[in-house]
């Protein structure tokens, strides 16, 4: 009878095999490796995300925005092991849709001593369920289930900020090429200044105090250099990280990128209008409560007192044969799962007010992003209208130092605010840059062409 009930074990039972999976370097160097193009391709083209779309993937004209935010979600390493949370939450609804097993018993009383003779071998089967999982089992599987969207949701959201960080690095970088060229520019023209006020001082037409204001205005224009040059390489290697790229990698990037304006926007009402149906942790964070609230529902269903009914039979040792079924009861004097009631109430509470809370914080986010987009869209036009005047000042200097109706300080002073003022336009246009992503983050959707994205589904 033993052997019969343990070939029964190993039968019914469907057991999982091992499958080593090694952490060894070459797994890891496999794991590093970037994906090749003609996969980024073919994967860009058929995205399937609830706010990134479908583009077509081609370098030779550079990395546009677009490209680079499909990039960084197709190759970031952090987003690869982000996802391995979906894979948890399905192992977590099969889990929750597992009914307890059953239980089974057997027993064998062998007559030892005493008045022996006459008896026979006692036996005894038995075989019980707990029927109340029954009852919480809905209740589990769809906290489960709402458990799982959540975490899809929240993955698809930090895929779309990481594609928009992308987005933002590849923005900077491409001003910051632009601030380097017009400093390389003015830096070059200041070398040859520098080399033509030597060669007249040489000859007795100019005074050191020309050289001097030459040499100190060349200095300052090459430490301008310098910091851009630092720059670019922190903004460069901060946009192959979110790429997944190694960081030894240049990418090509457009000729000539320029951040979106602010014309092409919806006013605040527009963004603000049904934001929580588009931000997608806020939608998350609203399929996290509806778990919860199935989680509170099943730990009230649990109050009812652990019932396993159970049907034997037995011979005892004088060959009378008995069939029956028992009932037990757990009381509930102590144990009414108050605690976990108690547990799951607080945390459906502290999952409303948080979902309150970021929904107020993602308008007031709106609003202030619109406010500074405003504000530098107003300088950025102001600079624009004041850099051709610093530059008729200049040529002005220029031509007034030739006929020795000026000084040289003014002029040099004149050309410092004009490198200036040229320098600060790009990082107006860099700052809006930045603005205009965070605002796409805040609204959850693009909002670069005005063209309003649909619901998240």
């Amino acid at each position: 009878m033993f052997g019969l009930l343990l070939f029964l074990t190993l039968t019914l039972t469907g057991c999982a095999t091992y499958h080593p999976m090694p952490l060894d370097k070459a797994a890891v160097d496999r794991a590093l490796m970037p994906p090749a193009l003609e996969t980024i391709a073919l994967e860009a083209s058929q995205i399937h995300h609830p706010l990134l779309r479908p583009v077509n993937f081609d370098l030779r004209d550079g990395l546009s925005p677009d490209e680079a935010a499909i990039l960084a979600v197709i190759a970031n390493p952090q987003l690869r092991a982000l996802r391995d949370q979906k894979g948890l939450t399905q192992a977590q609804l099969i889990q929750a849709g597992i009914l307890p097993n059953p239980q089974f018993s057997y027993s064998l009383d062998l007559p030892m001593a005493g008045a022996t003779q006459g008896t026979v071998k006692a036996y005894g089967l038995g075989l019980s369920w707990d029927i109340v999982s029954l009852l919480n089992r809905g209740a589990k599987m769809a906290a489960a289930r709402n458990q799982a969207a959540a975490v899809d949701l929240d993955v698809a959201w930090q895929e779309w900020q990481v594609a928009q960080a992308a987005r933002l690095h590849l923005y900077r970088l491409a001003l910051l090429d632009r601030q380097l060229a017009v400093a390389r520019d003015e830096e070059k023209g200041l070398e040859d200044n520098v080399a033509t006020v030597k060669r007249a001082l040489d000859q007795g037409y100019v005074t050191i105090i020309n050289l001097s204001a030459a040499q100190a205005l060349l200095q300052k224009v090459h430490l301008q250099v310098q910091n851009i040059e630092q720059q670019r390489e922190q903004e460069r290697l901060a946009l192959n990280q979110a790429l997944g790229l190694p960081p030894e990698q240049r990418l090509a990037l457009p000729a000539h990128l320029e951040p979106p304006s602010l014309q092409t926007l919806p006013s605040l009402e527009e963004i603000s209008r049904d934001l929580e149906t588009r931000r997608l942790d806020l939608l998350a964070l609203k399929m996290g409560y509806q778990s919860q609230e199935e989680r509170l529902r099943a730990a009230i269903l649990a109050q009812v007192p652990r019932i396993n009914i159970g049907f034997a039979h037995a011979s005892d040792t004088t060959h009378v044969i008995t069939t029956g079924f028992a009932v037990t009861i757990d009381l509930p004097i102590f144990n009414r799962n108050q605690g976990n009631i108690a547990i799951e109430k607080a945390t459906r509470q502290k999952l409303f007010d948080e979902y309150i809370s970021r929904l107020f914080t993602a308008r007031v986010d709106v609003a202030r992003l619109l406010a500074n987009m405003a504000s530098l869209s107003r300088q950025i036009k102001t600079t624009e209208k004041a850099i051709p005047t610093l530059s008729h000042l200049v040529r002005t200097y220029y031509r007034a130092l030739l006929e020795g109706n000026a000084d040289v300080i003014s002029y040099y002073n004149a050309r410092n605010e004009l490198i200036a003022r040229q320098i600060e336009l790009l990082t107006l246009k860099r700052n809006l840059a930045d603005q205009h992503v965070a605002l796409e983050i805040a609204a959850g959707e693009y909002l670069g062409s005005g063209e309003r994205g649909t619901s998240p589904k």
